[in-house]
């Protein structure tokens, strides 16, 4: 099978995730922003579960703990509500301007990861967090 670190993983998301953001603006152009995001929704629903049928993953379900299983439920109601914003938002604004701010979701994960997680921050991320924000605020006010 083919080995790929976490950083080429973390680089076809950001793609995927650009792929997104463009798709979506043009699918939400002339319909209600919440009946295209159930819309999009059910495709990632039959998407995840095809492939986890087709590894033979679904049947680790019954193995899963509450703490587990409630904090799955919980990150799926976070997913939603970030969705129904993002593609309100998408709606509303332009792409090149909604998209940036998303991205604050990375310096807010990791001041979360800090606060929550005990995980650390060293200047190197903490230069990054802070570019990262300027840049999303540059780019939403010119």
């Amino acid at each position: 099978m083919f080995r790929m670190s976490w950083i080429g993983w973390a680089l076809l998301s950001a793609v995927f995730a650009a792929a997104t953001a463009l798709l979506a603006k043009v699918g939400v152009a002339h319909v209600d922003s919440n009946l295209a995001m159930a819309l999009r929704t059910s495709v990632v629903v039959v998407f995840a579960w095809g492939i986890a049928l087709a590894l033979g993953k679904h049947g680790e379900i019954r193995d899963l703990d509450r703490r587990t299983l409630l904090f799955l439920a919980l990150s799926g109601l976070a997913t939603g509500m970030s969705w129904i914003c993002y593609f309100r938002a998408l709606q509303l604004g332009p792409a090149s301007r909604v998209a940036p701010l998303d991205k604050l979701s990375v310096p807010l994960v990791m001041v979360f990861a800090w606060l929550l997680l005990g995980e650390k921050l060293n200047a190197y991320a903490l230069v990054g967090g802070a570019l990262i924000t300027g840049g999303a605020i540059v780019m939403v006010l010119g």
